[in-house]
């Protein structure tokens, strides 16, 4: 994917139908993870604004994502510039908006029963972060189609948690529930370097660095966690709120059935 095209010319066929399998599959991720979570009742149309705002806004990208993958393999590559740079604003919009409903359900003591609340506050902006940095990292490169794409999907794979997660039994999974569904994006990358060795015999470096981005983050994140300075976060966070009666390195308590 190639979200803000430069001057180079897309690649390989085959290397092309990867991205945009690839797209057409993360995006089916989440779509199937959001849409099964409502059939199950676990989620409402009856939720805060903050919620539909957050919801609208990172399925936006997703429609993003897919629109350009298929724009810079097929063209034409004139609008695919264009969207490219309002994708660049719309990341600045993910960003205030999945801060948003992170502070917002810690701080109301609503964290999922699954994630220790102080995991679920510091792991996701890191998340968030993470994948802008890589979002970043790909529009810097993007006279360089083979890594602009494949930076890109790895942006894309460092936030398909949720997706995955809302898939996979996330009570059963306790205590690695987080951990396990934010590994499984990265299928994506790993089949990437499978795909670039069978057809040139190498790894392309771009995997290498977005992958050791993804679980660089992922480690990081555990050392932050269970740090002095991770409880010194949550008690800021959640001073004065309902959130900081709830014991922060703790599972919740699973709801009842029915």
């Amino acid at each position: 994917m190639a979200t803000v095209a430069g001057t180079e010319t897309v690649g390989h066929a085959g290397d092309s139908r990867f991205f945009e399998i690839s797209a057409l599959l993360m995006g089916l991720v989440l779509v199937a993870g959001f849409s099964l979570n409502l059939a199950m009742g676990r989620s409402t149309f009856a939720s805060p604004v903050y919620v539909h705002a957050h919801g609208v806004i990172f399925f936006g990208w997703v429609v993003i994502y897919v629109l350009q993958t298929f724009l810079a393999t097929r063209g034409p590559l004139a609008l695919h510039r264009r969207l490219g740079w309002i994708a660049v604003g719309w990341v600045v919009a993910m960003i205030a908006a999945g801060l948003w409903v992170i502070v917002a359900r810690t701080q109301s003591g609503l964290t999922p029963f699954f994630f220790q609340p102080q995991h679920f506050l510091i792991a996701n902006p890191l998340a968030l972060a993470l994948f802008a940095a890589l979002t970043t990292a790909a529009v810097a490169r993007r006279r360089r189609t083979d890594w602009h794409r494949r930076l890109h999907l790895c942006a894309m794979a460092a936030i398909l948690g949720p997706g995955f997660g809302r898939l996979i039994p996330m009570p059963l999974l306790i205590p690695w529930a987080f951990q396990i569904a934010s590994a499984l994006g990265l299928i994506f990358p790993l089949v990437g370097m499978m795909v670039d060795w069978r057809r040139t015999g190498r790894v392309h470096p771009a995997w290498l660095w977005g992958t050791g981005a993804i679980v660089g983050v992922m480690i990081a994140t555990e050392l932050l966690v269970y740090s002095p300075l991770g409880d010194a976060i949550f008690a800021w966070v959640t001073a004065g709120t309902p959130g900081a009666n709830v014991a922060p390195l703790e599972f919740g308590p699973m709801p009842p059935m029915g």
